[in-house]
């Protein structure tokens, strides 16, 4: 991913739409024709805006002099403006800036801090671009990532509750963005759906650059073609129903029909990142045309509705009671087989069915019954076996670097995590402290993101179907991409980013979140990148949990020891290359669209898995029953 910035904020002089004149970088710049806002995150076309919009506003007053969307939390006594926590961060990283004095606004519910407190929160890394400039990995200060290096605690912030535990409010804010587990009757119809999205080309036929009808009635056409294959498809399944639903062929009297199907598709692929993959993309493009007023008009009814989630449906019938009970952490905690004796597991399975048994009955209501009960408590469930496939192996990569390496220094070169720029494929230049805490700082920024998914996929779909913020259609270089601003995607992603960097204590490298630009387009492929992690680390992580029981058989042990000396040197070579060559920057199709940033991280393992089967360790991975890092685990 680039680490350069993008058009109009790359610290020359300001692109002027409103004169229509251009700095000499832009100009220069592939990317000419996209020229950004100055109060959103992403490329915006030029002749969608108005002189007025360009103009600078005043801040409304109580809110962040910055972003301007947030409330203010701190007041920045040398510069006399007021920010949000995160803006303040990256406003006063480094600099001279650093040692400004900072005061809690009044009101506020965050506790006091002392100057020296507020001066290590100014440290904790750039957690957005600032003044139009990108840091490159060798501005950090040797004394900061000296200090990340000694060891700082990680936890994963806002973990749920242990089993037993007193939940407090942890379950209902995580329901709001859970979806609920779909029924066996709702799995017909997305059966049906992803039928008639397997045989549509609608994307073939809407995001290309042609002649002939305009835009807009392509796109009603497509979805009318769409509706009518799903209409044949349902007479086909359920004669009886479908003659009932279809019999005056009228779309719009049945949009609730559509809607609720479309619905089903974009829940159940939110549960299941490994489901539709070639047929998400394809509705989530003709829902956000569907947005679009012009083909509202045309098409005379809308095809999209709010995600159902367990909060919607426990709202609506005055259960929310459900998600304070400290019994909702048995009913829905996970029940692990691995290394347990049989009694322990079937005890463990009594008690969470009585669990969830008494919660059906204690919260049953008219119109509520058991069953819904017991679907919103499986969804929850749902929701923890994500976190575990999906987060827990960040945990695990961490758990191994600590383990296997010193902060500070190598007590082997063989195994130093250094890496030079223009050896081996690596773009950056780390000296052994400086990768290890690069390396913790990135897997811990991503099992933040994980642990927040759900609720990043939420903001992505609004992003995505809002009908304000308009997409361009684009050669990025990887062929025409639909380029779309997603302002709630990106701030969610800064305040992350920002709680991470606390947590770990200060940044190595770029900390720039490409959104809305030709390295990512939309939040669609943002979501997508980041559901890619754990294919990733889960098959590292099995594979080096299974080499203990390679090496209990004397042949493959002599293989080992013959080859690598032991099975702890084994190990260390598998993470050391990981953590060297998975994070060294490279990957990018040219040298400019690689780097230290944020998206240049994961694309530097993805490069590492693509070289695997070059490594001499590969054998190990195969007996150990690698297929592949898209394969089934």
């Amino acid at each position: 991913m680039s680490d350069a910035a993008s058009p109009g904020q790359d610290g020359g002089t300001p692109s002027n739409p409103a004169t229509g004149t251009f700095s000499l970088e832009n100009i220069l710049s592939e990317n000419h024709d996209t020229i950004e806002h100055p109060n959103v995150d992403s490329a915006t076309p030029a002749e969608g805006w108005d002189e007025e919009e360009v103009a600078e506003k005043p801040a409304v007053e109580g809110f962040c002099v910055e972003c301007e969307d947030q409330p203010a939390q701190v007041l920045c006594e040398t510069c006399s403006d007021a920010y949000c926590e995160v803006c303040f961060a990256a406003q006063h990283r480094k600099g001279s800036r650093k040692r400004h004095a900072v005061k809690p606004l009044v009101g506020q519910k965050k506790k006091a801090k002392t100057d020296t407190e507020a001066a290590a929160v100014a440290t904790n890394g750039d957690a957005m671009k600032v003044d139009g400039e990108e840091e490159k990995d060798e501005d950090s200060d040797d004394e900061d990532w000296e200090r990340v290096a000694a060891g700082p605690t990680v936890e994963v912030l806002g973990a749920q509750p242990a089993v037993g535990a007193s939940v407090g409010e942890w379950f209902v804010e995580r329901a709001k963005f859970i979806p609920l587990r779909l029924t066996i009757g709702e799995r017909k119809y997305l059966r049906l759906l992803e039928a008639a999205l397997s045989v549509s080309e609608y994307t073939d036929k809407i995001d290309t650059i042609g002649f002939g009808l305009s835009k807009a009635k392509r796109i009603v056409h497509q979805i009318r073609e769409l509706c009518a294959i799903m209409s044949g498809l349902v007479v086909a399944a359920d004669y009886k129903q479908g003659q009932e639903l279809f019999s005056d062929r009228d779309f719009q009297a049945n949009a609730e029909f559509y809607q609720q199907i479309f619905e089903l598709g974009r829940r159940h692929k939110i549960m299941n990142p490994d489901k539709m993959r070639t047929t998400y993309g394809k509705l989530i493009y003709l829902l956000q045309d569907s947005q679009t007023p012009e083909v509202k008009d045309l098409l005379s009814f809308s095809c999209v509705k709010p995600i159902k989630t367990v909060y919607t449906v426990l709202e609506e019938h005055d259960a929310i009671s459900l998600l304070r009970d400290d019994l909702v952490t048995v009913a829905t905690k996970e029940i692990y087989s691995e290394g347990r004796p049989r009694r322990d597991v079937q005890k463990d399975i009594k008690s969470k069915e009585r669990a969830i048994e008494m919660l059906s009955s204690r919260y049953e209501r008219n119109g509520l019954s058991q069953e819904q009960v017991r679907q919103c408590l499986y969804s929850i469930g749902d929701n923890h076996a994500f976190l575990r496939a999906n987060r827990d192996p960040c945990e695990r990569m961490i758990g191994f670097l600590k383990e296997y390496f010193h902060p500070t220094q190598a007590k082997d070169s063989k195994f130093s995590l250094a890496i030079r720029s223009g050896k081996e494929g690596a773009r950056l230049s780390h000296d052994h402290s400086k990768q290890y805490a690069y390396v913790l700082q990135s897997l811990t920024l991503w099992r933040e993101i994980l642990h927040d998914m759900f609720y990043l996929w939420s903001l992505a779909e609004q992003d995505l179907l809002a009908e304000k913020v308009p997409y361009r259609l684009r050669d990025t270089g990887q062929g025409l991409n639909r380029v779309q601003a997603a302002p709630k995607t990106s701030r969610m992603m800064h305040n992350i980013l920002h709680k991470a960097q606390k947590s770990v204590g200060t940044w190595i490298g770029s900390s720039v979140i490409h959104m809305g630009d030709h390295n990512v387009p939309n939040a669609l492929l943002f979501i997508d990148k980041y559901t890619q992690i754990y294919r990733i680390l889960l098959p590292i992580c099995n594979t080096l949990s299974q080499i203990p029981s390679l090496a209990a058989k004397p042949a493959l042990r002599s293989y080992i020891d013959d080859e690598f000396g032991s099975v702890d040197n084994l190990t260390r070579e598998i993470l050391g290359d990981f953590f060297r060559h998975g994070f060294d920057g490279s990957g990018a199709d040219n040298f400019f669209d690689a780097g230290s940033c944020i998206d240049g991280r994961l694309t530097s393992a993805w490069n590492w898995c693509s070289s695997l089967e070059k490594k001499r360790y590969f054998p190990v991975f195969l007996l150990t029953g690698f297929v592949g890092f898209d394969g089934e685990w």
